[in-house]
Parts: structure tokens; sequence; C-alpha cells
């Protein structure tokens, strides 16, 4: 990235477009119609809540972050999602019974005026899926140019005079990058004739492209990360960032695993579970799209533990994830690991993690933040994958030949630097003398 110059201002409305509108979107978005009243707050917001320091310690400047960077206000957002249910936000989070009435009634009438347009959808990507709120028609392709019309209406419809995407849908079945994804050429010769490797998220994927919208992807699917949507990133001059939510347990990993490194304590083994009943859970309990995520959730410790270093502490480690679905527990999800960590003179020791999470009120947050930083990537004049924001991810993209780091403090230090930086302040280096400390 080219340090900008200058930040075009993030004046008019922007539509904030969210392929899948269940669990996580309504959340999102009634959590954005309370807060600009003033009936709730955005706590886990970092662009609502989190500050910034600036210069020295001495200096006392530490201003919030959406006062130091030209974000869009929430009283600028337009919402707009694809699913594959006809139910408005208000119904579909009525459904979801995340929300109690005592939030949703509230803002009632304008839950119901967003209404999903028809989804992108092939079921084969999302078995345990069965909508009926679908595009029929020929080609992929042709499903691509029926999303981006639904991009330029809603814009038009709405006053917009930006847009910024991310995907709130479901985990779809793995999928590896093939000869299809290597090129745009490729890519579009693969939507003409119907390839099996483009799964849906791809096509809202290329249709926000197309279109000059920014994309996150909030799911581990391939969705932005292979060489063609990387190279049609770069050409429209709109960035992408991904992948998969850091939410609950993988949250809990990314805190933990760098105090144990940073102690210097050894891992024999890390053993997680998680039970859910929301549609995620649902979808996961086809072994197909469980790959998906567990390909997601497994390499998070290795790079942050780095065993090719530490052999001795971390390169026996036995790290299982289990995700089971259970009904009954709906959104309010239950991580539970078992830590085996050894210490001085190789002496064994326990950790018990039981956290009993609400995977849609930790996600809401982090599409608010995304949906406003890639918004402000696009006026700065990004593009490409935004590695910055590994902050909000489990499996964090990264341009080819790179690791990714997993380290939630150093991801931190990384997105605040990235923003000093966009605005030509002080890096924070902790370099010097106490002052810079």
């Amino acid at each position: 990235m080219q340090q900008p110059e200058k930040i075009q201002p993030a004046d008019g409305k922007l539509a904030v477009f969210l392929p899948g509108l269940g669990a996580v979107a309504t959340t999102f978005v009634a959590g954005c119609l309370l807060a600009r009243r003033g009936l709730a707050q955005p706590v886990g917001s970092l662009t609502q809540m989190g500050t910034i320091r600036l210069g020295k310690r001495t200096d006392n400047r530490s201003p919030k972050i959406k006062d130091f960077v030209p974000l869009a206000g929430l009283d600028q957002l337009e919402f707009a999602g694809w699913d594959l249910f006809p139910d408005s936000a208000y119904e579909a989070a009525a459904h979801a019974e995340v929300l109690e009435g005592k939030h949703l009634d509230p803002i009632k009438e304008e839950l119901h005026a967003v209404k999903p347009m028809t989804a992108a959808f092939y079921p084969e990507y999302v078995k345990r899926l069965h909508g009926t709120h679908v595009k029929s028609l020929q080609t992929k392709a042709d499903v691509v140019e029926a999303l981006r019309e639904d991009i330029r209406r809603t814009m038009k419809e709405k006053g917009c005079s930006r847009g910024t995407a991310v995907w709130c849908g479901s985990t779809e079945i793995y999928v590896e990058a093939s000869a299809v994804h290597q090129s745009i050429a490729s890519f579009e010769k693969g939507l003409l004739e119907n390839d099996p490797g483009i799964a849906s998220s791809q096509l809202y994927a290329w249709a926000c492209l197309k279109e000059g919208i920014p994309y996150a992807n909030g799911a581990p699917n391939l969705t932005v990360d292979f060489p063609a949507a990387q190279q049609l990133s770069r050409e429209m001059a709109t960035p992408i960032s991904g992948k998969d939510f850091k939410t609950g347990q993988t949250l809990m990993k990314t805190i933990l695993a760098p105090g144990f490194k940073a102690r210097m304590l050894g891992l024999n083994g890390w053993f997680s579970t998680n039970i859910l009943g929301n549609r995620d859970g649902e979808v996961l309990d086809d072994p197909q799209n469980f790959k998906t995520k567990e390909v997601s959730k497994l390499g998070v410790l290795e790079h942050i533990l780095q065993p090719a270093h530490y052999a001795d502490l971390y390169g026996h480690l036995y790290h299982k994830v289990r995700i089971e679905y259970y009904p009954p527990r709906g959104d309010a999800k239950e991580g539970w690991d078992n830590i085996d960590i050894f210490g001085w003179l190789g002496y064994p020791m326990q950790i018990k993690v039981d956290f009993l999470c609400r995977d849609s009120i930790l996600a809401a947050p982090l599409v608010l933040d995304l949906a406003l930083f890639m918004d402000l990537a696009k006026r700065a004049g990004f593009s490409g994958t935004q590695e910055w924001l590994s902050f909000f991810y489990k499996s964090p993209m990264t341009a080819e030949g790179l690791y990714p780091e997993h380290d939630l403090f150093i991801q931190s230090m990384k997105l605040k630097n990235t923003l000093r930086w966009m605005m030509g302040a002080e890096l924070i280096t902790h370099l010097g003398n106490e002052y810079y400390d």
C-alpha cells in the first residue's frame, strides 16, 4: 500500500450490503439502529468505542478512533442484503431469538423495511439449507449480472454515494482454488460454463468488486482469497479482506496462546469443542461444511506458537477441534477448552475454559468495524488484501508468500499503526526513551 496523499471524505450515505440476512446480520443492523437513536451502546466495536494513542504518553492524546480517522457515521448507513428466505430483518431477527423484544420493538418498523433481495444460492455448497427466495437463472454469469443490478438499484433507491459489503452468510463446503480461480479470464469463462469450483459466495464477491464495492469475507469460504479475485480487486482499485469472523473460542485462543508463548510455557495439547444450535450450527453439522471451518480454526495456534522455532515447547502439540449441533442452545454457543501446559522442569498443569458466549453478539460489532474500515480503505485508495484488518479474522488473508499474523495483540498494534500511518501521525514503536514507551 502507498501512503495516501489524501483520503476522500466520508460524505453522503453508505450502503452496507449483507449477503446473508440471518442472525449475525440482523443483530448488526438492529444494534446500529438502536445505537444511533441513543437506545443502546455499540459494545465491542473498535470504531465506535476504541481510542488511539497519539505521540508521547505525556502528551495525553488518546482520541476515539472515529474522531481520528474519517469514518462514516452510524446515521449515514443504509442497510441492504440478500437471503434465501424472504423474511424481513425484523422477522429474521425474531426467528433467530438473539435479541429480546425490548431491543426489537422500538425499531420494528425500520427492521421491517429491510427486506432481502433474492439470493445467489446453489444448494450443493450448503446442503443443510433449503431456501425458496433465490435467483433462478441459466448461468452463474447471469447471476453475477443480476447481483450487480441489485447493487446499482439499491444505491439509487437509497441515495447512496458509496457501498461496502460484509459476508454474513453460512459456511460453504470446503473448496480449494483450482484452474478456474487463476485469472480474471478463467473465472469469467467459468461463470459462463457454470464451473462447480465457483461457489455462491464467490458470485457476491465478484459482483461487488465489479461494482467497486469493498468486500469483507466473514466466513471461512474460498471467496476472495484466490488469484482472480486479487487481480480484480487491484484492477477495480477496490479492497478485499477476510476471512472468518474471530469470535468465541478462536478469540480466546488468540488471547491465551500469545501469553503462553511470551512466558515460554509449553503446550502438550489443546482440545476444543463447541455446541451451538443456530443456523450456523445446523450447517456445520455437515462434515463437508465443518471441514471448511476446521481448517480456519486449526491454523491459529501453529502460526502463533511457531513450533519450528520452539520445538521443545510446541513441537508435539496435539490440537483437536470439534463442533456439535445442539438445537436447544440456539445462538448462545458454548466453547469448552482443555489446555495441557507444562512449566519449569516439564511439570504438567492444566487450564479449563468454558466460554458461554453469544455468537451473533460477538460478531455484530465486527461487521460494523469491517464495513467502516473497508469503506475507509477504499477512500484512501487501497486495493488488494487489507492485512491490517487481520484483527477481525480467524484465518487472515495475506499477500502471496507471507504467513498470517494471529497474535491478537500484534494485530491490534498493526491496525492502529496503519491508522496512524494513513493520517500522517507518528507510529508507536516503543523505542527511543521512556517518553515514547
